[in-house]
Parts: structure tokens; sequence; C-alpha cells
């Protein structure tokens, strides 16, 4: 999807209703949903490949130079039927004023061809990144989750909305608190959440399942018991894309051979990082390790 910024002024509340009116000053395009995981994976040193879906538009075609941009391998297939999905954000003196989408869902015919590059390209990545936004483009999601595990290759999944059934075989599930609530409900307490989340692990054959918990840090499920690493300090200023950067960062670093731990810390100082920037955002190698690669 294609992130698009319209940055301005407010000074005054139109006559026509109580809202307030602003006036553009800039504008910014950038990569968004799975473009902007692709995107932060290649940003701290990844050989980054994103298979997607987009429409024959302006907005497809911007996706593309972006990721052409960050070094991202971008495979992308046209639908002319479909729009590309694009989320709209007006911003009065740097405050969100509001957000518009257009979206649909792409057509079978593309899905298909889609799974038919994934089967051709799987064998040449180390770990699968499957980010659901609930947008239509993982409709074979169980297969590609199946096909990944024959090759050997660990899955994970950043996942969307309250039957989890059709991510059963992945490695690890990085849901939020909010998300990881729809599928097991509220938990009174520590011991609570952890037997509901080893509940669904094992359901799931899981080999982890990572809660993001915002000012709380994250809590890493295993066959181990749970293991928790509180939030860095860090004044949140823009909260979209932060589950974007911790599943790139995860992933990049269990490609580079890192344990899971190490990889999790890792993901999680990048969280922190990147809610104290504006939009969509990445963070570099040099903030993640203090160094250049």
């Amino acid at each position: 999807m294609l992130d698009r910024y319209w940055f301005g002024d407010v000074e005054r509340i139109s006559p026509e209703a109580p809202v307030p009116v602003v006036r553009v000053r800039s504008t910014e395009e950038r990569a968004g949903g799975a473009a902007n995981v692709a995107r932060n994976a290649a940003a701290v040193g990844a050989r980054t490949g994103l298979l997607s879906v987009v429409g024959d538009d302006d907005a497809g075609r911007a996706v593309a130079a972006l990721l052409t941009g960050a070094g991202v391998d971008a495979q992308l297939h046209r639908d002319v039927a479909l729009v590309t999905t694009v989320k709209l954000r007006v911003l009065g003196r740097q405050q969100q004023m509001l957000r518009v989408d257009f979206e649909q869902q792409p057509t079978t015919e593309i899905l298909a061809a889609q799974m038919d590059q994934f089967r051709r390209v799987l064998r040449d990545y180390s770990v699968l990144i499957l980010s659901d936004y609930g947008k239509g483009g993982l409709a074979h999601i169980t297969e590609m989750i199946q096909l990944s595990n024959r090759a050997g290759i660990p899955v994970l999944v950043d996942p969307k909305g309250d039957d989890y059934s059709r991510y059963a075989g992945a490695t690890i599930l990085t849901p939020n608190r909010a998300e990881l609530r729809e599928v097991v409900g509220r938990w009174k307490d520590e011991s609570d959440l952890a037997r509901r989340a080893t509940k669904l692990r094992t359901d799931l054959g899981l080999q982890a399942l990572l809660l993001t918990r915002s000012e709380e840090g994250m809590s890493l499920f295993t066959d181990d018991g749970v293991w928790s690493v509180p939030a860095h300090s860090r004044e949140v200023y823009d909260v979209s894309g932060a589950g974007d950067t911790v599943i790139a960062v995860l992933g990049a670093m269990l490609a580079a051979g890192k344990p899971l731990k190490e990889a999790v810390g890792l993901a999680n100082k990048a969280g922190g990082i990147v809610v104290g920037k504006l939009g969509t955002a990445t963070v570099s190698y040099e903030e993640l390790f203090g160094t250049a690669p």
C-alpha cells in the first residue's frame, strides 16, 4: 500500500461545518503495509524481496519506485482491475487530523499468479515474513506456510482478525495486545496471559509467540516459558508502522543467524526508536547497532 501525507497549517475553523481547515503546504509519499516491512528489513542490511499485488495505477508505480529506491527486490503483480491501497493522512502542525483509505481486494487470477511466483522464489530466501493487513493479498497463506515448512524456512506472521487457524504451522506470530485479546479474550493477570498464550501456541503448532505490548515492552512465549523484555524508554511520537519495524528487524536478525532472544531484543530496540519518528519510518543499521555496517 502507499502512505500519502499532506502537511499543512491549521489557522481557522470551516464556516461550513465545525471542522478545522488545513492549508496544505507540502506532500510526501512513503511505502506502507508490507512494503514498509520490506524497506525496514532492507534498512538494517538484509537482502530483501517483496512479493505483492498492486494496481496498474499511479499509486502502484509509486510503491514500486519507493521500493527500488530502498534497495528492495520488488516483485509486484499488477492487477488492472485493482485500485492500489492508499492511506491518505492529513496533518496540521504535525498532528494527524484525518485519514482517508482507498482500497479493494485483488482478483483471483492475480493471486494465483502470485502463488506461482512464490513457489519459484521461495528457496532464494532464509526467512519468510507474512504481513496480514486483511486486504485479501494473503488468500493462500495456509499453502504458503506449508510450502515454507517443507523447505525448512522459518515463517513469521503479523496476524489480523479473530481467526488464527490459517496461521497454523507458522514459526512465530507477532500480535499486539489488542490483536491477541481478540483471539484469546481478556486475561486477568500475567499467569492467565501465559496460560492463554501457551494454549494458542500449542493449538497452532507455533515455535514461539511474540506479544508486543507498547509501553510494557514485549513478551516471548516458547517451550522454555515466558521471557519479557522492557520497552526502551523514548518519547512516543507516532506508533503507526511500529509493528512493521518489529517483525522486519526480527526476521532480518534471524536470517543473519542471531539467537531468538537476541533477535527479539534488537526488534524491541528498533520498535522503541521508530515510534519517535513521524509516520511509517525505518530504523537504520547505525541507529540499531551504533556503528556503520
